[in-house]
């Protein structure tokens, strides 16, 4: 079983939409998945056409409830934890120690007799649900848009990613995707061509090329590969659950 997050803390770079496409790709490949809302907005949950107010991770990390008994078929080969409408407690939880980051790793070990993949969508911040996510992953996965401005502070929160790391002893394999790529337009490709400089053994193959259809998906509650699956969209994302299985990078 590997466990996957996706995270990052800032906004608009295509988080819940990765997590969605991969979460449903990898179960159209074979694989048995599990989705993990960790956001108390309950994007990814929405994505897929869900109640996210159900209960969920909220009952897993607030009072130790079992994922299995919380988790429902959202599509063939694909189960999905919703966020539930408490999950935002978890951040308002005075002590418990460190432990508390862990609590979610506990709740998922074990699980490899039910899930092949666990794809963990984050929230767009940095406390405690975050690191939950962080703790429980075997691979992480950062999607970057293709802007300069995605690219400021990339490099300190890959240093934050490995220092919290080590302090905790944890340890996982750390990726990132390109979103929003335009490969005809100049800016785009720097961006790329400076990811590559400096995250050469980290940037995935496939650029997530800019598509409509990959924003008008959610509103459908389907995943791309639903909603148009022979779009660049679907294609590209096809391709990026290649690119993980194998740790294809440029």
């Amino acid at each position: 079983m590997r466990v996957l997050s996706v995270l990052n803390q800032k906004g608009g770079v295509g988080k819940t939409t990765t997590s969605s496409a991969l979460a449903h790709g990898l179960a159209l490949s074979g694989n048995r998945v599990l989705a993990m809302d960790l956001d108390p907005q309950g994007h990814l949950g929405a994505s897929l056409g869900a109640d996210s107010d159900r209960p969920g991770m909220d009952s897993v990390l607030l009072e130790g409830a079992s994922p299995e008994d919380l988790m429902r078929p959202a599509r063939e080969g694909l189960q999905l934890l919703t966020s539930g409408a408490r999950l935002m407690q978890v951040e308002q939880q005075g002590g418990g120690g460190p432990e508390r980051g862990w609590r979610l790793k506990a709740a998922i070990d074990g699980m490899s007799d039910v899930a092949d993949w666990v794809v963990i969508d984050c929230p767009p911040s940095s406390g405690l649900l975050v690191m939950n996510g962080l703790l429980a992953a075997d691979d992480l996965l950062v999607p970057v848009s293709s802007d300069f401005l995605a690219l400021q502070g990339l490099s300190t929160l890959m240093q934050t990613l490995q220092r919290v790391e080590q302090r905790l002893g944890a340890w996982s394999r750390k990726w990132l995707v390109l979103t929003r790529f335009h490969p005809r337009r100049r800016l785009p490709r720097e961006v790329q061509d400076k990811l590559l400089e400096y995250f050469p053994d980290q940037l995935l193959r496939t650029a997530i090329r800019d598509n409509v259809a990959l924003a008008e998906a959610p509103g459908f509650g389907q995943s791309i590969f639903e909603y148009q699956p022979d779009s660049n969209g679907a294609a590209d994302y096809a391709a990026l659950v290649e690119d993980l299985k194998q740790g294809r990078v440029h």
